[in-house]
C-alpha cells in the first residue's frame, strides 16, 4: 500500500517573505528524497490560471470572487494534489484555502462562515498537513512589496485597514487550528528563517517520510 504524501501549504501576506523561502524548501524536500508537487494558487491547473488572471485583475461581486476562489481549488485538488498525494507524493502548494478566509473573510470583510461551508464541500474534510504562516507587521509587509512589484494587482492595491483584517484573519485561524500551524517571523535574517524552516521539515520527515526520513536524519539534507 502507497503512503500518503504530505500536503504543505505556505501562506502570509503579499510581502511576508512567503515566495522567497519556497523554492528553497522545495529544493531541501527534493534533496531529502522526496517526490514533490510544487503548485500554487489560485491557479496550479489550466483552468485555475484563466481564473485566476480573472480574480487578480478583473472588478467582480465579493460572491463571485470567493466562489471563482473555489472553483479554481476544485479543479486543482480534484487534478492535480489529491491524485498527488494518493499516489505517495508531497505537495507543496503557495496558499491554499487559509488564504481565502483572510483575504476574501477577513480583508473584504465576508467572514468565515460562507467560507467554511464551501471548504467543507470542495474538500470534504480534507486539506493540508502543515501550514507554514509567514508573519511580519503590515508595514513591514507594504514596504517589501513595494520594493518588488512592478504592478500591482487587485489585492495589492488594497489599503492598510484590508491587510489588517487579512493578517488577523490568518492569526485567528492559527488559533483555530494551532497543531497544523508553523508560525514563522519573516522579520528574522534569512537563514535564521531557514534554520527553522529546516527543523519543521525534519520533523515532517519523520511523521510522514518513510525512507526519506532517515536521509534527513544522517544530515544529507
Amino acid at each position: 500500500m502507497t503512503l500518503r504524501g504530505c500536503f504543505i501549504t505556505l501562506e502570509g501576506l503579499d510581502g511576508a517573505g512567503k515566495s522567497t523561502h519556497a523554492n528553497w524548501m522545495a529544493g531541501w524536500l527534493r534533496e531529502a528524497g522526496i517526490d514533490l508537487l510544487e503548485t500554487r494558487e489560485p491557479g496550479g491547473t489550466p483552468l485555475g490560471e484563466q481564473l485566476r488572471e480573472l480574480v487578480l485583475h478583473q472588478a467582480m461581486d465579493l460572491r463571485t470572487e470567493t466562489l471563482l476562489m473555489f472553483a479554481a481549488r476544485n479543479e486543482h485538488w480534484n487534478t492535480r494534489i489529491r491524485p498527488a498525494l494518493e499516489r505517495g507524493q508531497w505537495v507543496l502548494c503557495d496558499r491554499y484555502t487559509d488564504a481565502s478566509f483572510a483575504y476574501q473573510g477577513g480583508g473584504r470583510e465576508l467572514g468565515a462562515p460562507a467560507i467554511r461551508v464551501l471548504e467543507d464541500w470542495v474538500q470534504q474534510g480534507q486539506g493540508p498537513d502543515c501550514t507554514f504562516l509567514f508573519d511580519v507587521p503590515l508595514e513591514t509587509a507594504r514596504a517589501r512589496l513595494q520594493q518588488g512589484r512592478a504592478a500591482a494587482d487587485r489585492f495589492e492595491q488594497e489599503g492598510a485597514a484590508f491587510f489588517e483584517r487579512t493578517r488577523q484573519a490568518y492569526h485567528a485561524r492559527v488559533a483555530d487550528d494551532p497543531a497544523r500551524f508553523r508560525l514563522i517571523d519573516a522579520r528574522r535574517s534569512i537563514p535564521d528563517i531557514r534554520e527553522h524552516l529546516a527543523s519543521a521539515l525534519r520533523d515532517l520527515l519523520k511523521t510522514h517520510g518513510g525512507d526519506a526520513a532517515q536521509s534527513a536524519t544522517r544530515g544529507g539534507a
